[in-house]
């Protein structure tokens, strides 16, 4: 695979490196009680993978944007404070990422999330050094589905779009992959695989994947982006 040096891959974080979602919902829950509003688990369900300038009107109307910022601030402390102590790591993320690594490929994080939670999360696994690239939250100001955080990504990365594969697990990270012009690998954890079809490549789980399978998708001239 002489072409790996000119391949990238971008993960996106909650549900594909990290199965956060209880976490998240339970920072959510918490954050709602302190406002005296009750969320559902519907309501998580319908904005979970957006960012929470985008989820904050939703659950709980319109507010400030100072007020905005501070409730989003203090979800994430929250969320940091329950998945600190045990990160929920998927099974094959750290495999995968150092088998990727040391075939060549160049490697990035695009997330929703900010970047603390990231960098938490990428310590836990110990493979920040060989993440060259970190897009969060805090460095786009357009959320999923629009393709601003897979874009930067790849131009942070220095390579065009097509020579990038994503993997996500939500239909707006696909619909952004795929805006972005990039490659994309969807897996199935909290959502249907129907709901995922406009993914290049659907797996149960990240522990499927293999090199040879994000590589061939960049160097088969005849995927259809």
């Amino acid at each position: 695979m002489n072409a790996s040096a000119t391949i990238g891959v971008i993960f996106d974080m909650d549900g594909v490196l990290v199965d956060s979602a209880e976490a998240h919902f339970q920072s959510w829950r918490r954050l709602g009680r302190q406002q005296g509003v009750q969320l559902t688990q519907e309501q998580f369900s319908a904005t979970f993978g957006r960012q929470n300038r985008d989820i904050i009107p939703l659950l709980f109307g319109e507010v400030s944007e100072p007020a905005l910022r501070e409730m989003a601030d203090r979800k994430e402390r929250i969320y940091r404070d329950l998945v600190r102590a045990n990160p929920p790591i998927v099974d094959g993320a750290i495999d995968l990422v150092v088998s990727l690594h040391e075939a060549g490929a160049q490697l990035a994080v695009g997330s929703s999330g900010p970047r603390a939670n990231i960098d938490l999360i990428l310590e836990a696994m110990g493979v920040r050094d060989q993440v060259r690239v970190v897009v969060s939250s805090d460095d786009v100001s357009r959320g999923k589905p629009d393709p601003q955080v897979f874009s930067m990504a790849c131009d942070r990365l220095g390579l065009p779009s097509r020579h990038c594969v994503v993997i996500e697990d939500a239909p707006s990270g696909v619909e952004a992959a795929r805006a972005a012009g990039a490659h994309c690998v969807a897996v199935l954890m909290h959502h249907s695989r129907e709901s995922l079809k406009r993914a290049h490549r659907v797996v149960e789980k990240l522990a499927d994947l293999r090199v040879a399978d994000l590589f061939s998708l960049v160097l088969d001239e005849n995927v259809s982006r």
